[in-house]
């Protein structure tokens, strides 16, 4: 499957959402389309069965995270699942690795360079919300000593 023809596909109803601007996400969301793809190979195989469990829910936390993350309002708490995210982008690209035998060399090649694609994302994103600060009015709420 290639990145712009299954861009084409996905529905309005997702890429119209401010979300969608959000590289990571869409990535994220590609690659566990692709994970859909090579696990059915391996459910074939018993031995792969806690792989495939694993590797399913790693990668689909991903782009979970990250909308989640989008949703928050302010900086830290998207930081938080931005950093959740990238957990599970890594966990997925340590299943990957451990799946290499039955996937093929080159096949997991491929997916680790889009793993290592929004990780790279994720760790430029992740500072940035953190220096995001909503500030609120503290006459409107008092200070500690009130």
């Amino acid at each position: 499957m290639v990145y712009e023809e299954w861009v084409a596909n996905v529905p309005s109803s997702i890429t119209d959402d401010a979300l969608w601007r959000v590289k990571a996400y869409r990535i994220a969301l590609f690659a566990a389309d692709l994970c859909w793809n090579d696990v059915s190979g391996l459910r074939r195989d018993r031995r792969a069965w806690g792989i495939v469990d694993q590797l399913v829910r790693a990668i689909g936390s991903v782009s979970a995270n990250i909308a989640e993350g989008f949703s928050r309002g302010t900086g830290r708490d998207r930081a938080h699942f931005y950093e959740y995210a990238l957990g599970s982008a890594r966990e997925s690209r340590d299943w990957y690795f451990k799946a290499r035998h039955l996937l093929g060399s080159k096949l997991v090649g491929e997916r680790l360079r889009l793993l290592a694609e929004i990780i790279r994302l994720l760790l430029t994103m992740i500072p940035q919300q953190r220096t995001y600060a909503v500030h609120e009015n503290e006459e409107a709420y008092g200070t500690p000593e009130d």
